[in-house]
């Protein structure tokens, strides 16, 4: 049964804070599918998440035109794919989905463009804008993740669980 968590983030800090813990998390093989209405912040998260784990000065522009950015991190590969300008699921595996879903992380804006091969197992993470620098996130776990995120260490103090 997937377990969701709602957290307010006050503003860009907080986002960074959440981005780096979720991080600590990631294992090869996982996903985390990032949606949101233009501009709350999906991109602005992946920035926040590959830099906690990388190089913190590291240059990690959007992937809304090249529709991925690749990233070698300690541990793994990091693909972020932006699949806005997707017009059938199919096209992602141009674009290596099958290598990163067995090797490494994947990151993915508009993850509804998958359609079907949006695996079962993954973390999906809403954010919705409040106010001009917060925002509401909204992470629900399915499969491993919602026992990921049931783990006390992991979760922030100011987060709700909720069950969808």
């Amino acid at each position: 049964m997937p377990h969701a968590l709602t957290l307010d983030l006050a503003n860009e800090q907080a986002t960074a804070d959440l981005a780096a813990r979720l991080g600590r998390l990631l294992a090869p093989g996982d996903v985390v599918a990032l949606s949101g209405d233009l501009g709350a912040g999906k991109s602005a998260f992946a920035r926040h998440l590959i830099r906690s784990l990388g190089d913190a000065e590291e240059e990690v522009p959007s992937p809304t035109f090249t529709l991925v950015q690749t990233y070698d991190l300690p541990g793994f590969p990091l693909w972020h794919f932006d699949l806005y300008r997707l017009t059938e699921p199919d096209e992602v595996l141009e674009l290596g989905w099958e290598e990163v879903i067995h090797e490494g992380v994947a990151l993915v804006e508009w993850p509804a463009r998958l359609g079907a091969l949006l695996p079962a197992d993954r973390l999906d993470l809403h954010l919705a804008i409040t106010g001009p620098d917060s925002r509401r996130a909204t992470l629900t776990g399915h499969g491993a993740w919602a026992r990921r995120l049931d783990a006390p260490d992991w979760a922030p103090e100011t987060g709700k669980a909720s069950e969808p």
